[in-house]
């Protein structure tokens, strides 16, 4: 398989892709033609269909794995493919998870090392809210692994909620140990829930979009209704704890126009913001240094605000 991640102007491709969008379109002359995005484990390209009444062009939708063979040109600085042929593959000639990106780590030993977490947590009110949510709710645990932590920008693949959950939190073991002010199972308690929101907020891969209630509400909210809603079920959870560790989660986005409700007021939802925001900041440059073999600059990038340069390592 070549992927799409491979291609390059000029290039013909003669293979099967996953059709994550399909628009029907009109040229200005009139002419109908499709708008389609393909994907594959590598990322997403641009393709036109613009004889889409030949025989040569069996019709697909959104959501299948089509067989295509076409052309690889350059439009607008961008690559797309002009597909002159077309089908939707059979069951058997293509493998899943050769389309939708997913994390290089294991998901288990990762999870064992969530686990490992919560069991480190000394107070037994936040251990036991812990455990109601990642182990003894298995709808969460088993949704949780197969999350993003992004439609894109950083962590977006299968079981990246997970990774970016263990990275935060190990920044913020970390932290602990070089700041005595800072409250550890405060702290690691807030560091594991306070992406909790997004397995409400993102629908699994394929789709891997916005939800609903991801639109109107935001995984922070969602997360700290979950949060308050276990608490509140847990007999005698100490009314202030129970606030600390809502406002932490409130708080992580750092600044309310980044879409945090609170401004953080805690040493803990300072600490949780920083190790968020650096776990979201170093994945970004990863996943951008594994795109390209390009390391000059790379243009204005929104989460920085800047034009950025990978490093030659030189």
């Amino acid at each position: 398989m070549k992927y799409i991640q491979e291609l390059m102007e000029g290039m013909a491709v003669r293979d099967i892709y996953y059709c994550k969008q399909k628009n029907a379109a009109v040229t200005k002359n009139g002419k109908d033609y499709w708008n389609v995005i393909l994907q594959d484990k590598t990322g997403t390209m641009d393709a036109k269909v613009w004889d889409i009444g030949s025989p040569s062009i069996i019709d697909f939708e959104t959501g299948d794995f089509v067989y295509i063979y076409g052309d690889v040109s350059s439009f607008n600085g961008a690559l797309q493919i002009t597909i002159k042929q077309s089908r939707p593959a059979k069951e058997g000639e293509y493998n899943t998870t050769e389309y939708f990106p997913m994390t290089s780590k294991n998901v288990e030993e990762m999870w064992a090392k969530l686990l490992s977490f919560i069991d480190s947590v000394k107070n037994n009110y936040l251990q036991t809210l812990l455990k109601k949510i990642f182990v003894e709710n298995t709808v969460i645990a088993d949704r949780f692994k197969k999350s993003s932590a992004a439609r894109s920008v950083h962590h977006g693949f299968i079981g990246g909620l997970l990774e970016h959950t263990i990275s935060v939190t190990e920044n913020c073991d970390y932290m602990v140990g070089h700041y005595p002010i800072l409250n550890r199972d405060l702290l690691i308690t807030a560091a594991l829930l306070h992406d909790v929101g997004k397995i409400k907020e993102l629908s699994l891969f394929p789709e891997n979009d916005y939800t609903d209630e991801g639109n109107l509400l935001g995984h922070i909210v969602m997360g700290a209704q979950l949060v308050e809603k276990t608490a509140d079920a847990i007999d005698g959870f100490p009314r202030t704890l129970k606030a600390e560790l809502e406002h932490c989660i409130l708080a992580h986005h750092g600044k309310l126009e980044f879409g945090s409700p609170k401004v953080p007021a805690l040493v803990e939802a300072i600490a949780l913001n920083f190790a968020d925001d650096m776990d979201a900041k170093m994945e970004t440059f990863t996943e951008l240094a594994d795109r390209t073999t390009n390391k000059e600059w790379q243009g204005y990038n929104r989460l920085f605000e800047t034009n950025i340069r990978l490093t030659k390592g030189e």
